[in-house]
């Protein structure tokens, strides 16, 4: 049934991403400036949740707009209405709808929807991870060197040690291609299916990492934090490879 849900969650709200696409829909502006969100990403929000609550009206939700609705119950759906916001206020087509589902503290299911591209990615806690219903695994590159990668960046600047354009001037200098598409959820299922080799970001919101990084996992690859350690989408830093280029490229983040 959770599945079930979750897939009925994902795939409406697709339907309300593209209705209105390109059409004339009120914008806001939240953090910063350019920190946005759209009405349709509060429509889709709350078509999500209405699905959700038919079924389980005592889970845990997790929202990027709504923030926290907290229950006692041991699932938690962790929803990115439109992750992407961006692209899609400016009729960018890559954005994407992004539910993820963690029982006991653990994601269990992942689904990652871009109606635009008609692709969508989910992953089931040791049943893998498919695209459009097909199995997907993760690329076989073992040099970093030829690797392809992708990163995004935060809205707010962050004046630190190796912060985001220390980083990329590395990434640079060592001459490997890196992208930036704007939704971190279609960075990492684009790992999962192979068209990029690895994804770094240094700072995430859970809702924009929970389903993906999952279906990274279930797709043979290594989700961690800049340490190498176990990746929570609760931490701000992750590092999504195919796992045979991990250690090298945290060692290039980290400019070791």
């Amino acid at each position: 049934m959770l599945k079930t849900t979750l897939l009925k969650a994902t795939e409406d709200s697709g339907k309300i991403l593209q209705q209105y696409f390109n059409g004339p829909f009120e914008v806001s502006s939240k953090s910063t400036v350019n920190d946005l969100v759209t009405e349709v990403d509060k429509k889709s929000e709350t078509a999500i949740i209405n699905i959700i609550r038919e079924t389980y009206p005592d889970h845990f939700i997790l929202s990027e707009e709504v923030g926290e609705m907290k229950t006692d119950s041991s699932v938690k759906w962790i929803i990115d209405p439109i992750d992407g916001t961006v692209n899609y206020a400016n009729g960018i087509p890559i954005c994407c709808v992004s539910i993820g589902v963690e029982k006991d503290g653990e994601m269990i299911l992942g689904a990652v929807y871009n109606p635009f591209m008609n692709e969508f990615f989910l992953a089931e806690k040791g049943q893998g991870a498919t695209l459009n219903g097909k199995p997907i695994q993760v690329s076989t590159k073992a040099n970093v060197s030829t690797s392809c990668l992708v990163t995004g960046f935060a809205y707010q600047w962050q004046d630190s040690a190796n912060n985001p354009l220390q980083v990329l001037e590395r990434v640079i200098k060592e001459g490997i291609p890196v992208r930036r598409l704007g939704s971190a959820a279609i960075d990492l299922c684009w790992v999962a299916c192979g068209r990029f080799d690895g994804f770094y970001e240094h700072h995430l919101q859970a809702w924009d990492s929970a389903a993906g990084y999952l279906i990274v996992e279930e797709a043979g690859g290594k989700v961690t934090d800049f340490s190498g350690n176990r990746y929570s989408p609760y931490q701000k830093e992750i590092l999504a490879t195919n796992g045979h280029i991990h250690s090298a490229l945290q060692d290039l983040v980290n400019g070791k």
